[in-house]
């Protein structure tokens, strides 16, 4: 008997004020167990995330740290409404719905910037954003699968993201 292997995304976590929507693909496997964003330990979102609003969000629980990205005007999404994948690979993903990503954008007001973690991320959702009044920024994935980005690079792309929050 097959197994299903169709994961979901979970759902955006936003404020009426997000000036920067960071978007991810779709939760890996520890993410999904855990339900809650980037909870692999070897990923660097958190980390980078932290540089980008100037706080130690690694040190904190979870809701600390999704209530510090809201104060500082940080929003956090996925591309990928659902999909079929085995295991946490962005590559293994096929049959993928998209999340509604035009509606929620339109919904935020003060919206400068949509930030792609990812290739995979950028792929899906920078065609749904096209042409609207918002900076679509590719940034380098802060997934450990990523290992070919040096860190530096990382940590330079990501902070572009601070020009958005002022």
């Amino acid at each position: 008997m097959p197994t299903d292997f169709r994961k979901s995304s979970f759902p955006p976590v936003i404020a009426p004020d997000t000036r920067v929507l960071i978007l991810g693909s779709l939760p890996g496997e520890r993410s999904l167990t855990a339900q809650r964003y980037y909870a692999h330990p070897r990923n660097r979102f958190w980390h980078l995330a932290g540089h980008v609003v100037g706080k130690d969000l690694e040190a904190l629980d979870y809701e600390a740290r999704l209530a510090a990205l809201l104060s500082a005007g940080i929003g956090l999404w996925d591309t990928i409404a659902s999909a079929r994948r085995e295991g946490s690979l962005d590559g293994a993903i096929r049959d993928e719905e998209r999340n509604r990503l035009p509606e929620l954008v339109d919904s935020l007001p003060q919206l400068r910037a949509v930030g792609f973690n990812g290739a995979k991320s950028a792929a899906t959702g920078a065609p749904l954003l096209a042409g609207r009044d918002v900076a679509l920024v590719r940034l380098p994935s802060s997934s450990p699968a990523n290992a070919r980005t040096p860190w530096a690079e990382k940590e330079r792309a990501w902070l572009a993201l601070r020009d958005f929050l002022d």
